[in-house]
């Protein structure tokens, strides 16, 4: 599992990393968590509001930091 966060590593990034490492940690999943700053990257993804989650190429928040169940349920969704 690929799981990117984007943003410039504002605090709002920050906390979303910890949010899907923690759930990471509940579920007992491997990925690998990469932080994308880089603006050009960034809108390559095509969000174009941060903080923003990819898992496994699929854009599942933009501009939000998303709730712990969200965050499980999209981590789940992607393991069936």
């Amino acid at each position: 599992m690929i799981i990117k966060i984007l943003g410039p590593g504002c605090p709002k990034c920050s906390l979303v990393e910890k949010r899907v490492k923690t759930v990471l940690a509940e579920l007992d999943v491997a990925a690998d968590v990469e932080k994308v700053a880089d603006l050009e990257k960034m809108m390559a993804t095509g969000i174009r509001a941060t903080p923003g989650l990819i898992i496994n190429g699929k854009i599942k928040s933009a501009g939000r930091i998303p709730r712990f169940e969200d965050i499980k349920t999209w981590i789940q969704e992607e393991l069936e």
